[in-house]
């Protein structure tokens, strides 16, 4: 019951609008990835990662949660479908950043609402960050590629891209949003050409597009707080 009432809590503070789409979008991948036999993993894997991305775009620490069970189920899939960038990825840095998130972000909360206070980087941070995970990206792509993975500069730069976009995240930086962006249009041409190989794996990506469109809508929304 108490994680019930925590979870009525969270989505208090969502919009009409809000708590009618999201619950839509989670509908439609289930009933596309039944429809086209998905695998089980794919489905449980995308619809938790659904939920965290809705929940840490509103603010609500309630992600993390659903983060640590989506994370291990994307680790077996990006394993299955020889993303091996990916699969460390998920394990070995995003698994014990969604527990570092809980306590960072329990430190910033609004006494009112329980979302988190939202932050912008300066200028010259911002141009560190984004020219270091370009040259990171190349380095790690080239490393895949001489290991033998699939689509190795694709999976790099989503490696790379992923890890600044969740150390973003934790930091609260509105600027988490260009790189989900970045990671999400990639993945989601990752995800296309496994699927156009045969991969059950529709709902991982109906997954990256729903997150794709989601990144546009949370910035939107993030820039809005952050003017007022």
């Amino acid at each position: 019951m108490k994680i019930l009432n925590r979870i009525k809590k969270e989505i208090a503070a969502f919009s009409k609008t809000e708590k009618i789409f999201f619950p839509l979008v989670i509908f439609f991948i289930l009933l596309i990835s039944i429809l086209k036999n998905d695998s089980i993993i794919a489905i449980i894997s995308a619809v938790c990662g659904i939920t965290y991305t809705i929940f840490a775009g509103k603010g609500k620490i309630f992600c993390f949660f659903t983060g640590l069970l989506g994370t291990f189920f994307y680790v077996y899939l990006a394993y299955k479908n020889g993303f091996f960038g990916n699969m460390l990825l998920y394990g070995l840095y995003f698994f014990p950043m969604q527990v570092i998130g809980i306590f960072k972000w329990k430190k910033h909360l609004k006494k009112n609402s329980f979302e988190i206070i939202k932050t912008k980087l300066p200028a010259f941070k911002k141009t560190v960050i984004i020219l270091s995970s370009i040259i990171l990206s190349l380095i790690l792509s080239y490393i895949l590629k001489l290991s033998g993975g699939k689509s190795p500069f694709l999976d790099g730069f989503t490696v790379i891209f992923s890890i600044f976009g969740q150390y973003l995240t934790i930091k609260r930086c509105i600027e988490q949003w260009y790189f989900w962006f970045f990671v999400n249009l990639i993945s989601l041409i990752m995800w296309l050409i496994a699927v156009s190989n045969g991969a059950k794996t529709y709902a991982t990506f109906l997954m990256w597009l729903i997150y794709l469109i989601l990144a546009v809508y949370f910035f939107i929304d993030w820039k809005k707080e952050l003017k007022n």
